[in-house]
């Protein structure tokens, strides 16, 4: 393994799934204590389940692949990997986009890296990756190329 990041999502988001188990036991506070016990803890943990769901995925560059949450990417169809600064970050979130790319973007993550698929047969013109390292990321991209 050269490279392992997981995008996990930000402390405020978890006070916000807490929050959604208040108001799950609010909405079921005139049935009584029990049902609002039940709404605290099922409105808090399908709440904190969706945080956890989207705050773990991963980036990894394994052996000759790069894998970015569900895709894997052999090493020798990616080009050459762009460090991108957060105002880059956000010029290819909007208006730099491409739809065709793959794009695995956390709006709470300010930086990112671009690499150009360079596979013929593949239509998709480049992956998008938000991280926290995007150095990190490119020199393991590079390295991982070079051997």
């Amino acid at each position: 393994m050269r490279y392992e990041e997981r995008l996990t999502a930000p402390k405020s988001w978890w006070v916000i799934a807490g929050l959604f188990g208040v108001c799950g036991a609010l909405i079921l506070l005139p049935l009584g204590p029990i049902p609002m016990l039940a709404g605290l803890v099922g409105a808090g943990a399908v709440a904190m389940g969706c945080v956890s769901s989207y705050g773990s995925v991963r980036i990894r560059v394994v052996g000759d692949s790069l894998v970015a949450g569900d895709a894997k990417i052999p090493l020798s169809a990616l080009g050459e990997p762009e460090v991108l600064d957060p105002e880059e970050t956000r010029a290819w979130r909007l208006h730099k986009a491409d739809p065709r790319a793959f794009m695995l973007l956390r709006s709470y993550v300010a930086t990112a890296v671009r690499v150009e698929i360079t596979d013929p047969a593949d239509p998709t013109p480049y992956a998008y990756l938000s991280t926290r390292d995007p150095r990190g990321l490119a020199a393991a991209l590079d390295g991982a190329q070079l051997v």
